[in-house]
């Protein structure tokens, strides 16, 4: 017997970035076009090596201490930290604080985790190399690993349901989103945390994607770093984060007199099976994606007003992302037409959360419907001519908008799409 369909609402959110420590104060940012990156030189033992640019997370501590007893301080890694105040924030923030027993039995965490926890691996790394194999502290394990982290949100809400963590790299937190709204839309629960969260500003990974050559080498101001779309692109702002949904049946929604963000009504997931690092030059795996989300919503594609692009400022993935573009939305895509789709880059400003980085352009786009306004593409002075689309530069813009796409492409070609609804409440 095929399971029931439900419609599916995000009914609270939270988020810690580069950005804000919270919703209201990333989304000001982004709608202002604020810069939350600042100087690499902040980050610990990269000594000589050249990089200029992070996206940070400061101020943290105090609501740290609210989510977490300091006796866990120094047994969990940073982005179990990021993820339990998102988590806090968004769970609150639905009004479930005080959870009836049957919500905690079978409400679920799913988290995308890219990388985990790369700062406690070098920590213990250097810990054996001082003092050897027998004084490695016990904790490192359960630092390191990503399932860590839902379990860690599991445990704070006593949450019962289905714990998964998705590590599908840059696309991460999306598939977590897009596989929790599923198993409501399906009918196997009616609540799901869900959402990502990174934190590996360290030496080993700056120095790691600066090798690869995916980093930005802009050695201006900091601000002005990352440059999606831009002629003068040189990669992308390494970042760190955490962003939190908490979704529901609507009829579950309702019954509570829930707020209501926005809806989801759509997941595309694909894979370009084609490079370990670059998308497939003619952007298949990103064309099918966006199509599967939209076949999944029931929706053509003159129905999307919007695209939260990944939109990285490598140089390969603004061109092959603005030509999967055209092909799905043939002449809506450029800015001729009297009703095209507007595209914006918010990793303008926040930098590239990695694993965090789908999950946090969502919650960015829920707001962009609530507010009826599409984020600025920042930094945007001169565009590269092989990207031709209407990135609302510079400045954010009233628009009306119904539905809005928010795509995430990741290294090994994983590839997902959600697509989210303007709330009817």
């Amino acid at each position: 017997m095929p399971p029931s369909s439900h419609r599916v609402v995000i009914t609270g959110m939270g988020m810690i970035t580069p950005l804000g420590n919270d919703v209201i104060t990333s989304w000001h940012n982004a709608r202002a076009g604020h810069s939350g990156l600042s100087a690499a030189s902040a980050v610990r033992g990269l000594g000589d090596y050249r990089i200029a640019s992070v996206g940070s997370v400061t101020g943290e501590q105090p609501l740290l201490d609210t989510v977490l007893p300091a006796k866990f301080h120094t047994k969990t890694d940073r982005f179990v930290h990021l993820a339990l105040i998102a988590g806090h924030e968004a769970v609150r923030d639905a009004g479930l604080a005080t959870l009836a027993p049957e919500i905690r039995a079978q409400c679920g965490v799913y988290v995308g985790v890219g990388v985990g926890g790369l700062q406690s691996i070098e920590e213990a790394t250097h810990d054996v190399a001082r003092s050897g194999l027998k004084r490695l502290s016990p904790f490192t394990i359960p630092k390191t690993i990503s399932n860590i982290a839902p379990a860690w949100l599991a445990m704070q809400w006593e949450l019962q349901g289905p714990l998964m963590a998705f590590a599908n790299a840059c696309a991460s937190s999306s598939d977590a989103l897009g596989m929790a709204f599923r198993l409501i839309r399906d009918g196997y629960t009616t609540t799901m945390l869900a959402g990502g969260a990174e934190s590996c500003m360290t030496p080993l990974a700056l120095a790691g994607f600066g090798n690869m050559r995916a980093l930005s080498t802009w050695v201006g101001d900091p601000a002005a770093a990352s440059r999606p779309f831009e002629r003068n692109r040189s990669g992308f702002v390494l970042s760190e984060g955490a962003s939190m949904m908490v979704l529901e049946q609507y009829e579950h929604a309702v019954q509570r007199g829930a707020p209501m963000y926005a809806e989801i009504v759509g997941y595309g997931a694909s894979a370009d099976a084609y490079h370990c690092t670059a998308m497939h030059p003619e952007g298949r795996g990103a064309v099918l994606a966006m199509e599967r989300a939209l076949a999944d919503a029931h929706l053509a594609p003159d129905a999307i007003d919007y695209i939260n692009a990944h939109g990285t400022g490598t140089a390969m993935n603004d061109v092959v992302e603005t030509m999967a573009i055209k092909k799905v939305f043939g002449d809506r895509a450029y800015p001729a037409h009297a009703h095209h789709v507007v595209v914006s880059s918010t990793k303008s400003m926040s930098g590239h959360l990695l694993g965090a980085a789908g999950s946090t352009e969502a919650v960015l786009t829920a707001c962009a419907l609530r507010d009826q306004c599409v984020p600025p593409t920042i930094n945007l002075d001169d565009p590269d001519p092989a990207c031709d689309l209407d990135y609302v530069p510079h400045t954010a813009r009233d628009a009306d908008i119904t539905y809005a796409m928010s795509n995430s492409f990741g290294f090994g070609g994983g590839n997902a799409v959600l697509i989210l609804k303007r709330s009817d409440r």
